[in-house]
């Protein structure tokens, strides 16, 4: 806005003033109709926060032609019911306009299906009804053609008819073809004079748009689009809408088809009024669609086309649970219109950010048509701002800072979030112009760090102030807008009698908890003050206390007092939002001292939030303890098993035969000797009640043998044991489960202190035998002999052996 606001001084405010003033702050509040870019920071009237987003009066003018088919006009009419749905405000008003030519008597160029409605609960239903009626061409009177010029000047009169003070006003041109009154006699008696005329008259309604500050914003699909003739209407009507920001001024959108012209609409929608749209997901009935709304959003509507009346949508929100269709919820307000027409919406006041599905069902029949869902929204954020010091002196230099934070108290500190925002102040007050203060969050200058979204700047105080000083923040960007709230102080003539700092000493809290601070003032005059700890910009949610009070500083004293701040049980989670006022009740209630609430509220810690290292201590306990009982169990079972032990049977120190013990838990071996007396006698594994079974046994540290005739001897170690028919018995390995040695690091077969290469040869010649014969062999398992007897390649080392196996 070009023209700024200049504050009168006190005793010639009249009644007529004020009003002005508060229209020019609504003016200047609403982003979407500043009155030249770059807008000015003005010092308003600050808007009650729950005024919701600004309004616009908008008119949809629909092209009904001959050459739109019957699919075509359906998607347009789906189209204009959208964003008379989808609209955030309910102050703002939407009409719905559709069009073609006059070109014969009983034909007329405009049919007005809805006439400007406030788009509240009623009047959104209502435009999902008559918007319906664009389809019914029996009952239309439209000629074939395309008079743009009459559909504007339509438009143009029922925006001018009763419109909202100070809002945006929008005409959204939905077409698919060009200016075609060649066959209208309104506009000449030939062809050739007719076209003329109807360029000269768009023209003219052009400069009318324009002069009234109306938005054109066209929408072509099809074949044979004019983009030329677009961009020029586009580009003819109002062009500094909404705040001067990236995309939001008024420009054609070209669609392939009929199918696009929705997506197409709202986008253009959305950026008419300062808003933005979340892309959701598309699905035929029975499913679930998807839609995100951003944690800045503060009010929104989520759309879902669904073509067939049939299908109903049910809505969840991010926690899963299902929201009522009208009424309050969580801290939130819906309103639903819509549900027996092809499009529906849920207008949400305060939604929960995250993640929203729509279930949809419908009947068997009803099941073709795919649905989309969208979200549209805006942010209108709190402006708190603070003034340092708090009273300055003409001609001083003070630091200005701004904090912003939703209407649940929640404060703003991702700067994704406000992408592209513009920040400024305005300091204002008698005896001075006002003065515009740009505000950076670059960690420049009083800007303490970049990118935490608290913005700052320092300006000096005109040395011509007198009196009462107002501080005004605002704030663009796409899909948001600031309310303005003012800080009011004055300038002070000396010294200040009073100067206080607050400090907090606590920056995390539960619901329910309490922050410590303390507050260092110094009285610089001869009697006692009384200071008075306040908040300003708190959330009703989080129920803030501070306590004490009050605090008597002494004359001449320089006294810290410690305070807390309470939290209310349903504080919401997220930095808190509001400031620490400290106010000098006896000089008249003057702010001495602020500072910005810089406290993370976190959910209540649970039981496992509290014992968890507890529980994970103790399992890790439980854990290390079974893992060393498993152990010493395996070990001992280990240690008491046969497994792995190998029996060797040799007669005059030629090796025999052997048998392998095999079982993780073989504790007792059974055993026979067959043919004992011949040359080739064997070792074979028996069952214990078998006839002429040795039984091989653990005890204690050792090994004992027991004889089919019930005699029980040791296994002595490095020695064999005598059996009958100069037999003897030599046993090896066993140094763990499935493992046999004979000898320290070596395998099998393997003599120790045996350098031989037989070993190599196994595969070729027998396993351990020396090359050039065989030996005998039992069972399968028998060995051939060596040339050197026991100690010789192919024999079993018994000491060694046997030492391996204990």
């Amino acid at each position: 806005m070009n023209a700024t606001h200049r504050t009168r001084p006190a005793a010639v405010r009249t009644r007529r003033g004020v009003r002005r003033a508060l229209v020019a702050a609504l003016t200047a509040l609403c982003a979407t109709v500043p009155l030249g870019p770059p807008p000015a920071w003005a010092a308003p009237t600050p808007t009650a926060p729950t005024a919701g987003p600004a309004p616009v009066d908008f008119s949809v003018v629909v092209d009904a032609s001959a050459s739109i088919d019957k699919d075509a006009l359906a998607r347009e009419a789906e189209a204009a019911a959208l964003i008379g749905q989808g609209e955030i405000s309910e102050r703002s008003r939407a009409g719905v306009i559709g069009f073609g030519s006059a070109e014969k008597e009983g034909q007329q160029p405009v049919r007005e299906v809805c006439p400007p409605t406030v788009v509240d609960a009623a009047g959104r239903q209502r435009i999902s009804d008559c918007a319906r009626r664009l389809t019914d061409r029996a009952g239309a009177g439209l000629g074939p053609g395309t008079d743009f010029p009459a559909a504007l000047t339509q438009a143009l009169t029922r925006l001018r008819e009763n419109g909202t003070e100070g809002a945006a006003k929008v005409i959204f041109l939905l077409t698919d073809g060009k200016l075609n009154v060649e066959d209208s006699p309104a506009y000449g008696a030939d062809p050739a004079a007719r076209r003329q005329e109807g360029e000269k008259r768009l023209r003219e309604v052009l400069d009318q748009a324009r002069r009234e500050h109306v938005q054109i914003w066209p929408l072509g699909f099809g074949k044979g689009i004019d983009r030329q003739a677009l961009q020029q209407m586009a580009d003819g009507g109002y062009r500094d809408g909404c705040a001067d920001l990236p995309g939001a001024r008024p420009r054609p959108e070209v669609v392939d088809g009929a199918a696009d012209v929705d997506r197409a609409l709202q986008g253009a929608f959305a950026a008419a009024r300062c808003a933005r749209v979340e892309q959701g997901t598309s699905g035929k009935p029975p499913g679930e669609l998807e839609v995100t709304i951003p944690p800045i959003a503060t009010d929104g509507s989520i759309t879902v086309t669904k073509r067939d009346p049939r299908v109903t949508a049910t809505y969840y929100d991010p926690k899963g649970r299902k929201v009522p269709l009208q009424g309050e919820f969580d801290g939130s307000r819906f309103e639903v219109s819509g549900q027996d027409g092809p499009v529906e919406a849920l207008r949400v006041k305060d939604p929960l950010p995250g993640k929203w599905r729509v279930k949809l069902s419908a009947p068997e029949g009803h099941r073709d048509q795919p649905a989309t869902v969208r979200a549209i929204w805006q942010g209108v954020l709190r402006s708190s701002v603070t003034l340092e010091p708090s009273a300055p002196r003409p001609g001083e230099n003070v630091v200005v800072r701004m904090r912003l934070q939703t209407r649940r108290g929640v404060v703003i500190t991702d700067p994704g979030q406000l992408a592209g925002v513009r920040a400024a102040a305005q300091l204002s007050g008698d005896g001075f112009e006002p003065v515009d203060v740009p505000l950076r969050d670059d960690g420049r200058g009083p800007d303490g760090k970049a990118g935490d979204v608290l913005f700052g700047a320092s300006v000096t105080v005109p040395r011509t102030a007198t009196g009462a000083l107002r501080l005004t923040g605002a704030i663009a960007a796409p899909g948001v807008t600031g309310d303005r709230r003012p800080y009011d102080t004055r300038v002070s003539s000396g010294p200040a009698p009073v100067v206080a700092g607050v400090t907090l000493e606590g920056h995390d809290v539960h619901p329910g908890g309490t922050v410590g601070g303390k507050l260092v003032a110094r009285n610089n005059d001869s009697r006692p003050h009384t200071l008075r700890l306040g908040l300003a910009d708190q959330s009703t949610a989080a129920a803030l206390r501070i306590s004490p009070a009050t605090v008597t500083v002494a004359p001449g004293a320089q006294q810290p007092v410690p305070f807390t701040v309470s939290f209310g049980s349903g504080a919401p989670p997220g930095d808190a939002g509001g400031r620490i006022t400290v106010t000098d009740r006896t000089d008249g209630g003057r702010e001495v001292g602020a500072a910005f609430l810089t406290v993370t509220v976190t959910p209540a810690p649970t039981w496992w939030d509290r014992w968890w290292w507890a529980v994970v201590g103790g399992a890790g306990l439980l854990l290390a303890a079974a893992v060393v009982i498993g152990i010493h169990i395996w070990y001992r079972l280990a240690q008491g098993s046969l497994q792995g032990l190998v029996l060797e049977l040799r007669r005059d120190g030629t090796t025999l035969g052997e048998l392998k013990v095999r079982g993780a838990r073989m504790r007792t071996f059974c055993f026979a000797v067959d043919h004992p007396s011949s040359p080739r006698p064997g070792l074979r594994r028996r069952d214990a009640g078998a006839a002429q079974a040795y039984r091989l046994q653990r005890r204690g540290d050792g090994l004992r043998l027991r004889t089919p005739r019930g005699g029980e001897q040791p296994v002595p170690r490095g020695a064999p044991v005598s059996l009958d028919h100069d037999l003897e018995l030599f046993v090896r390995g066993g140094r763990g489960p499935g493992r046999e040695r004979t000898g320290p690091g070596r395998r099998p077969g393997r003599a120790a202190g045996d350098r031989s290469t037989a070993g190599r040869f196994t595969g070729r010649f027998g396993r351990g035998a020396a090359p050039g014969g065989r030996g005998p062999s039992a069972n399968g398992g028998g060995r051939p002999s060596g040339p050197t007897g026991a100690g010789g390649p192919g024999g079993g080392s018994g000491s060694a052996g046997y030492d391996s196996a204990f």
